[in-house]
């Protein structure tokens, strides 16, 4: 794709790339964007993954479940998933796909989350999440132990993070629908690690979104930043003392970037600029120094640029408290609205094992959720894993339930990646099930697809009719 950069874009990427300038226009005009995939390791394992990867693909360096996906000849037959030339899907159509197995992102948007070590007991929050990409990939390293808080302002893209979050099947997790001054008011004081990948001009984007290109002007770059700096400042109140912001971007000017953190620590000396983990540094270039920078290791910020790297463009720094985290004061929580009876009987016949204690009521509905952070009621877009929707006398239960506890169900149905009942059921059809009566969890490679209702050795599809495969 041709791509007609604005004049003064190009006056200020060559001022801060100099002689590599040239090779960098080369890269965004002359090359299509890369494209790449993590495994949703809360799914499945790298290994076992890799056994049964039909894509040619490649290991990213920097990202233990990441890889690059190869050119590969597509069937755009959507009904098909083999055919006599060997030919693949899209990645988006495969039932790997549809089982949250993986997530398509660019390589680039995966470098934040893997700057540092994450433990898996942390509270984490993702303060401008959609879609999910860093999000999901977060919640990754966090395991079921871990809870993630994932924040988008508009309504629209909160639902599309909170379908991909859904898709995966992840648990302890929760969305929210506000601005951060709101986030702040919410959550003071609460969080090891934030994750702000600021609104940004989108620089680094416009290999991939003609919009970014269109849009992009000097003053929008300094209206870019002052919304970051808000967004920052707000983050910090959410921190725990000793916890860590990264702050990221998809833009090159120094103005969202290095002068941000640079200002940022100016006003904020109980904070530091730490460095990266290896892998990380070495697929990235330094920080740069600006004239009238006063950060001394500004260098320890990370550049990702499509000339250097498979990817698009990508910014990055971490920011340490230096504050000494005081034991934490127990929340009191208020009373759980009592579960109806009617939900336990549902579980009790549907699961193998559950914990009772994680089953709560939220916004009118039972969710299975086991963080100890309180979530007061209306604050959240969903929290935990919406289990279904309570009925005259029955429980109608949410994808969302099967995607996230297939693990759990008495009764699956196993269908093969490669057959022609998998592209049924993810048409909507009705399948053949040989199992007792009642809700069944259908997976592929062991790994959830949705759910059916038996009756009669025959599946009634409840796979929703917004994901379904179009013929």
């Amino acid at each position: 794709m041709l791509i007609t950069l604005p004049e003064e874009f190009k006056k200020r990427m060559q001022s801060l790339l100099g002689d590599e300038y040239n090779r960098y226009v080369s890269s965004v005009s002359e090359f299509p964007p890369v494209k790449a995939f993590r495994v949703n390791t809360e799914k499945i394992s790298v290994e076992e993954f890799e056994k049964i990867n039909p894509y040619p693909s490649d290991k990213i360096p920097y990202v233990e479940n990441g890889f690059y996906l190869r050119e590969y000849p597509i069937d755009t037959r959507y009904i098909k998933i083999r055919s006599e030339k060997g030919m693949l899907p899209k990645i988006g159509n495969h039932p790997f796909h549809h089982a949250g197995m993986i997530y398509s992102q660019d390589p680039s948007a995966m470098m934040p989350a893997e700057c540092i070590d994450i433990k898996k007991d942390w509270k984490v929050l993702d303060m401008c999440a959609a879609p999910g990409g860093k999000s999901t990939q977060l919640k990754n390293k966090l395991g079921e132990n871990g809870l993630l808080v994932s924040n988008e302002i508009i309504s629209s893209r909160c639902k599309i993070l909170t379908g991909n979050i859904e898709r995966l099947g992840l648990k302890n997790c929760i969305t929210t629908c506000m601005d951060t001054n709101k986030l702040a008011k919410n959550f003071p004081d609460t969080f090891d690690l934030i994750m702000v990948d600021a609104p940004c001009s989108g620089e680094g984007m416009f290999r991939k979104e003609e919009q970014a290109v269109t849009e992009w002007s000097t003053e929008n770059v300094l209206k870019c930043a002052e919304r970051q700096k808000n967004i920052l400042e707000n983050a910090v109140t959410c921190l725990k003392d000793g916890g860590y912001i990264i702050y990221a971007t998809c833009t090159f000017s120094l103005e969202e970037n290095e002068m941000i953190i640079d200002e940022f620590l100016s006003s904020h000396p109980e904070f530091e600029l730490v460095q990266v983990k290896k892998e990380v540094e070495d697929s990235t270039c330094d920080g740069i120094e600006f004239e009238g920078c006063k950060c001394k290791n500004i260098n320890f910020a990370r550049r990702f640029y499509p000339h250097k790297a498979p990817g698009e463009g990508q910014f990055a720094a971490v920011l340490r408290s230096t504050l000494t985290s005081a034991s934490e004061s127990k929340k009191k929580n208020t009373p759980d609205e009592k579960v109806d009876k009617l939900v336990f009987d549902f579980l009790d016949s549907t699961l193998v094992s559950y914990d009772k204690s994680n089953v709560r009521m939220y916004n009118g509905n039972p969710v299975y959720y086991s963080g100890d952070l309180e979530i007061k009621k209306g604050v959240a877009f969903s929290c935990g894993v919406t289990i279904g929707e309570i009925k005259k006398n029955y429980i109608q239960p949410h994808h969302q339930f099967f995607m996230a506890m297939g693990g759990h169900f008495k009764r699956k149905i196993e269908l093969s990646p490669d057959s022609d009942e998998v592209i049924n059921y993810l048409h909507g059809e009705e399948i053949d099930a040989d199992t007792d009566n009642g809700w069944a969890v259908v997976t592929t490679c062991g790994c959830s697809l949705g759910g059916v209702k038996v009756s009669n050795k025959k599946g009634k599809n409840h796979y929703p009719k917004g994901l379904r495969l179009k013929y």
